[in-house]
């Protein structure tokens, strides 16, 4: 089950840009000649991307979503900016997408763990390789999956602003696959669904690290936080830049 429209009007407040990102992708990009080459994958209502285009960046953003889409296309309407958004799956991008293009690609807030087996996680990986030119970077944060129970019930950890709470739960399905349903809290304490027993892949660092090798990536380095402070493996998320 998927209610997103459920969760448009939150959609920012709780996933904002912080300024840790914002330096954290204006130090990688720097490094490229203009107009850099962005890509994100489910890139949501398109704010960040709306961002880092005011900067002078090319950027594509891609969404499976069409309620989010929607709002990510209000964001440049008679904007005179290098942006565009495409309803697709990322199964889809090397039908669509220019190969060796994109100097950085992104998959953030946890959508690279969506691509439900592993199947689906190592071609996602191989389409990556394909669409990256030559000494771009892939970037992937995500919660640390690592030591929490393969089985029963599990919360992780709340996300609010303060209008909204999203209440994030993992659970068995009936063959053994993990599911995952988010749940609004409003402001007057309501909940409303967004998404269901949608199948969901809790991705591991030692995963990632097979992964990137077997797509052709030569090196994945593992962060703490957008500030590349340390990953020690006990950290609630991380960040991964893979090359």
């Amino acid at each position: 089950m998927r209610s997103l429209k459920n969760l448009v009007e939150f959609y920012d407040e709780l996933y904002p840009i912080t300024e840790s990102q914002r330096k954290f992708y204006a130090e990688m990009l720097k490094t490229y000649s203009m107009p850099a080459k962005v890509l994100r994958i489910g890139c949501g209502t398109g704010l960040f991307e709306s961002n880092l285009a005011k900067e002078g960046y090319d950027v594509t953003g891609i969404d499976n979503a069409e309620e989010l889409l929607a709002s990510a296309n209000l964001r440049k309407r008679n904007q005179l900016m290098a942006i565009r958004f495409f309803q697709m799956n990322a199964a889809e991008m090397d039908r669509f997408l220019a190969k060796n293009f994109y100097n950085v690609i992104s998959i953030l807030n946890d959508r690279i763990c969506f691509y439900s087996t592993k199947k689906e996680l190592q071609d996602f990986f191989v389409l990556c390789k394909n669409l990256i030119a030559p000494g771009g970077q892939f970037v992937i944060q995500l919660t640390n999956f690592e030591g929490l129970p393969e089985k029963g019930l599990i919360q992780l950890p709340v996300r609010e602003s303060v209008r909204t709470k999203l209440f994030t739960e993992l659970s068995d399905s009936p063959s053994g696959a993990r599911h995952i349903s988010l749940t609004i809290e409003n402001g007057s304490g309501k909940l409303i669904p967004v998404i269901k027993d949608i199948p969901f892949y809790p991705l591991l660092p030692s995963e990632i690290e097979a992964f990137a090798e077997d797509a052709g990536f030569s090196s994945a380095e593992f962060y703490a936080d957008f500030d590349k402070n340390q990953f020690t493996g006990n950290e609630d998320s991380y960040i991964v830049i893979i090359k």
